[in-house]
């Protein structure tokens, strides 16, 4: 009867490492000391860090865009500059998966950082809240935003107040644009 209980205990515990383990985004080498993303960059650059290709495509505004999709589940993507430089980048995950992924910009995890966490780790730099509302993309979310060096960076949070979204801009996106 032990070796029965033993055995469950232990399967139980392998499944949930299994389920509730996070994964590296394997972003290391596009971020400095300070976890910050290294801008520019160009798409080839990203996609040989990455190890996965690059795919372009254009919007109704015929506006050039790149993303990636990587092997943790992570998606960056971003728009596309004159001679394709990259000065801005977004990060985004599946909504019909649940994954965990460090090692993101500002040592953030997606769906494991809170909203409380990350209003006391960049409070110092001017933060801005703002309830989401129910036609956002995270109903009843919050969005946090603040300015650290050349670049904006906007967090989205869903109900459960965990990471959902980063964005990396040059200036702010003005919400009637979307």
């Amino acid at each position: 009867m032990k070796i029965k209980v033993l055995t469950l205990s232990l399967l139980l515990q392998l499944i949930t490492l299994t389920v509730f383990s996070q994964t590296a985004a394997g972003l290391k080498s596009l971020l400095n000391k300070e976890a910050e993303f290294i801008f520019p960059q160009k798409p080839a650059n990203i996609s040989s860090i990455l190890k996965t290709e690059t795919v372009f495509y254009e919007d109704a505004n015929e506006e050039k865009y790149a993303k990636w999709l990587t092997p943790s589940g992570l998606e960056l993507f971003c728009s596309i500059g004159e001679d394709q430089v990259i000065k801005e980048m977004y990060f985004d995950i599946p909504d019909d998966k649940f994954l965990i992924i460090e090692g993101l910009p500002h040592n953030l995890t997606m769906n494991k950082t809170t909203l409380q966490e990350s209003i006391a780790k960049f409070n110092k730099y001017g933060l801005k809240k703002e309830k989401l509302n129910d036609g956002a993309l995270f109903s009843d979310g919050t969005k946090l935003t603040f300015k650290k060096g050349k670049h904006y960076t906007t967090l989205l949070f869903d109900n459960n107040n965990l990471l959902k979204f980063i964005s990396l801009t040059n200036e702010l996106i003005d919400p009637a644009a979307n």
